[in-house]
């Protein structure tokens, strides 16, 4: 399977100071940080040499700054074919977006996980092995001057380190770029991207402040009648992929609990309470996102359960989501991040192993989880509504069938299934994104 790593990880080498420059040169034009909506850099910097490995083996270092945590994903190559030979994966919460009024302690999660990194790789390979940083939802719902302090803080950590930092090592990845490199991502570990026949599987993520399709149309018609800004192209093996991609802002999993209770943007959060029926009637306590903090409850002399926590969450999702012509066909899809984690805590699959469900599956147990919120709460009192507004964004949103099977997976031959790996394949060889 990962003899193919091969193409990506073709110019994986580490150039010297001359080499590098020319190979960036060549590929300025195809880099995706030009190609679509910018990144949004930390500091403008000199281009830096990166030092010769001479060594078999070599390593990656790529951060997941997202809305509700941060991750680090360290991915160890082997140069002969080259090959992925495994990664390490680690993971704090809150992300970084919880510290927008005290960025220098948001800093010191990433010091901590560097001290990871540090016991993963062997000291002489730390000076050859890149460090790179990609927030995500969480830092693009904040204000700008607030997430340039969190990513300069970063940036100042990354240059104490005895990493490799290379140019626009710290970052706020735009939204299409998060769904392309999980499409890429699992794809590539299911063997998809270099199958003859090009059948490859979509891609449903779903995050903390925002959510992810990409899939790979069939049918003129998808691309037809998407907007237009919602087709991408990606170059690889001498293959152009004309996928179908977007990502919506606020509607991440935690984000649509605070629209539902209509909390996004409220001001008054010292007194004002936000009520919910999809809440446990005497349910009541405070609850913190995005370094901000809200008074949430149920209805207790209310009515609450799935019916109406449905008439609630659906305000999140019609009308704001695109249907795309073709998930209402046969398409085979991966879901992770929440969808995966709520169908775990729900009782739908098995943590150990994930599984197959499908649409229907996650209505049916939303419904029980409604309609027996006692017996859940102990679970998460948001249960109900988070499984809710999942069954509403498949099924009202996308426009899935209730007979669409959707594969829940976390890992894929033990690697974890999000943008990660892609975008660390995108920093060794650009993948011309566009």
């Amino acid at each position: 399977m990962w003899l193919f790593a091969g193409y990506f990880l073709a110019e994986a080498t580490y150039y010297n100071h001359h080499m590098y420059n020319r190979y960036r040169a060549l590929n300025h034009h195809a880099s995706m940080d030009n190609q679509l909506p910018p990144e949004v850099p930390v500091v403008k910097e000199a281009v830096a040499p990166r030092p010769v490995n001479f060594s078999r083996i070599f390593y990656g270092i790529m951060f997941d700054a997202g809305s509700t945590g941060t991750r680090i994903h360290i991915y160890k190559f082997i140069q002969k074919d080259p090959v992925l030979d495994n990664e390490m994966y680690h993971a704090v919460k809150p992300g970084l977006s919880a510290y927008a009024d005290i960025p220098e302690v948001g800093g010191e999660t990433i010091r901590q996980l560097l001290k990871v990194a540090k016991k993963t790789i062997p000291k002489e390979q730390w000076i050859q092995t890149p460090v790179v940083l990609k927030a995500t939802a969480g830092l693009r719902l904040l204000p700008q001057e607030k997430a340039k302090a969190l990513l300069n803080e970063v940036k100042e950590i990354f240059d104490d380190s005895p990493f490799f930092v290379p140019n626009n090592s710290v970052t706020i990845m735009n939204g299409t770029n998060e769904g392309v490199l999980a499409w890429v991502t699992v794809n590539f570990l299911t063997g998809h991207l270099y199958a003859k026949t090009r059948k490859t599987v979509g891609i449903l993520d779903l995050g903390g402040g925002s959510t992810q399709i990409t899939f790979l149309p069939r049918l003129k018609k998808t691309v037809l009648t998407a907007p237009a800004d919602y087709i991408a192209k990606i170059n690889m093996f001498n293959n152009t992929f004309e996928l179908y991609t977007h990502s919506y802002l606020g509607n991440g999993l935690i984000a649509a609990r605070l629209a539902t209770l209509g909390a996004l943007g409220a001001d008054g959060l010292d007194w004002k309470v936000f009520r919910s029926a999809c809440l446990p009637k005497k349910f009541r306590e405070d609850w913190s996102f995005g370094g901000l903090t809200y008074k949430v409850s149920g209805i207790p002399d209310g009515f609450a359960g799935y019916k109406l926590c449905y008439q609630e969450v659906m305000r999140v999702v019609k009308g704001i989501v695109h249907q795309p012509f073709e998930v209402k066909g046969s398409s085979i899809f991966y879901a992770f991040s929440y969808y995966y984690d709520r169908a775990v805590e729900s009782g739908l699959i098995d943590e150990s192993r994930g599984g197959t469900v499908e649409v229907r599956d996650f209505k049916k147990r939303a419904k029980e989880v409604c309609n027996k919120m006692t017996k859940y709460r102990p679970i998460s009192p948001f249960l109900c509504m988070d499984m809710t507004y999942i069954t509403c964004l498949l099924k009202e949103g996308f426009g899935f069938k209730d007979s669409t099977v959707l594969q829940l997976t976390k890992k894929v031959n033990n690697v974890e299934t999000s943008w990660a790996l892609g975008a660390t394949f995108d920093h060794f060889h650009k993948l011309n994104i566009h």
